[in-house]
């Protein structure tokens, strides 16, 4: 199985290109996810192919970086977003569905973002 599935480095600037190329494609958006890193995000988006291959586009994102949603080329993305923005602090901007920090009932701001290293 292992044979089947690919990581594949890119930068955060490239995320929307490759992401509708998928689409056009045919590949399904089957999981996003964020881990925080004191400088900012690795953020993940994973697609199934059509040939049966599973694929994740790797990319890290400082906290001043600005991304722009994907959610037009993939609808359900809007929840992926919605996380990694509330819970992690990733700046995602037109979300097209943004609950405004208001997905989840929580009483700390961006609870799984590390805080900055002293002299970052």
């Amino acid at each position: 199985m292992r044979e089947n599935y690919k990581i594949i480095d890119i930068s955060y600037s490239d995320i929307t290109d490759i992401m509708l190329n998928c689409q056009k494609q045919g590949d399904r958006l089957v999981q996003m996810h964020a881990v925080s890193i004191p400088s900012g995000a690795i953020l993940y988006y994973s697609v199934s192919t059509g040939d049966n291959e599973f694929v994740t586009y790797k990319t890290q994102v400082s906290d001043d970086v600005v991304l722009p949603s994907i959610s037009s080329i993939y609808p359900n993305a809007i929840l992926y977003e919605n996380e990694m923005k509330e819970l992690f602090g990733v700046n995602i901007d037109c979300i097209s569905l943004d609950y405004n920090n208001r997905l989840y009932r929580i009483n700390v701001e961006t609870p799984f973002k590390k805080p900055a290293k002293e002299g970052e």
